[in-house]
Order: C-alpha cells, then sequence, then structure tokens
C-alpha cells in the first residue's frame, strides 16, 4: 500500500514538475518573441532615422528658407537616438513623423527638389520603411499582448510572479497620426 502512494505521490510530483516547466519554458519563448520584435522594429527605425539624415541633406541645398522644418527634423532623429525604452522610442519616432510629414508638405514648394532623382528615391525609400514598421510594430504589438494575457491568467500568472515578468508596453501609434502619415506619403505621388 504505501507503495502505491508512493507511486502516486510521485506521478503527482512529476505531473506538477512538468506542467509548471512547460508554463515557464511557454513565458520565456513569449518574453523572448517580444525581444525579438522589437529588436526588428529597433532596426528598422535606425534605417528610416538613417534616410531622414540623408533627406536633410539633399533638401538643404533647396529649402533655404526652411531652416526651421530641417532643425525640427534634426532634433527628432536626436530625441529617437537618445532614447532607451520602448515608449521613449515610440514617442521619438511619433515626433520624426510629424517633422518628416512638414518636410514633405514643404517640398511641394519646391518643384526642383521634388523633381530631385534622389528625393524622390529617398521619399520611396521612407515610404516602404513605414509600411515595413507598421507590420513590425503589429507583430510586437501582437507579442506584448499575448504575453501580457499569458501573465495575468492563472496559473501562468504564478510563474510568471515567480520569474517577476511584468506586463510590457504597447508600441502605440495615434490613429490622427496613422491617418497624417498616409497623406505625407502620398503628396509626392
Amino acid at each position: 500500500m504505501e507503495f502505491i502512494i508512493f507511486v502516486m505521490a510521485l506521478f503527482v510530483v512529476g505531473g506538477v514538475t512538468w506542467y509548471a516547466t512547460t508554463i515557464y519554458n511557454g513565458l520565456v519563448a513569449l518574453k523572448n518573441d517580444i525581444e525579438k520584435a522589437w529588436a526588428n522594429i529597433d532596426v528598422m527605425l535606425k534605417q528610416r532615422h538613417d534616410e531622414l539624415t540623408k533627406l536633410i541633406d539633399v533638401c538643404k541645398g533647396y529649402m533655404e528658407y526652411e531652416r526651421e522644418t530641417l532643425m525640427k527634423l534634426t532634433e527628432a532623429r536626436s530625441l529617437w537616438t537618445q532614447a532607451r525604452t520602448v515608449d521613449q522610442k515610440a514617442q521619438a519616432d511619433d515626433t520624426a513623423t510629424q517633422a518628416a510629414q512638414k518636410l514633405f508638405a514643404v517640398a511641394e514648394n519646391y518643384p526642383d527638389l521634388k523633381a530631385n532623382e534622389e528625393f524622390e528615391q529617398l521619399q520611396a525609400r521612407i515610404t516602404a520603411l513605414e509600411t515595413q514598421i507598421a507590420d513590425r510594430r503589429e507583430f510586437y504589438n501582437d507579442s506584448v499582448n499575448t504575453f501580457n494575457t499569458r501573465i495575468q491568467q492563472i496559473p501562468d500568472a504564478w510563474i510568471a510572479d515567480f520569474m517577476k515578468l511584468y506586463p510590457r508596453p504597447l508600441f502605440k501609434a495615434e490613429a490622427a497620426e496613422r491617418s497624417q502619415m498616409a497623406k505625407m506619403f502620398a503628396v509626392g505621388k
């Protein structure tokens, strides 16, 4: 009889250990998915900001009277390079988006600039990067949502608490800003 109780206790302990390990490994995988998704966004944002620097250089010769617009874009890029958290990067991204929007709108007043092949290529490249960033934001936010849901559900919450996992912020862009961005890149077409 004692042997049967021992075997049953062993199965129970083994089952609980297996279940806890499965939850732990699942949460680790979700956490790593978020970090990977954020790294992908970060790479795309860096590429976009590098293209914005080239765009500023191209525009400088044409836009003599628009120094303020170019300075705002330069400042926005600087904010992005100083940002460390997801929220800071998202805010810097929004600032850069607004500055780029203004630059493309002002470029309408400079037909020679709009006709410049390098300007057109940079505008197309930035538009493509914006689309890729939007896709990666969606994947990041899906990963964060899944993670945040899992760490708040029992029994995962107990393991998450043990692992000291906390909800992650979503990468948000205001609907108005997304609409403005679409208009901005349609200006030169």
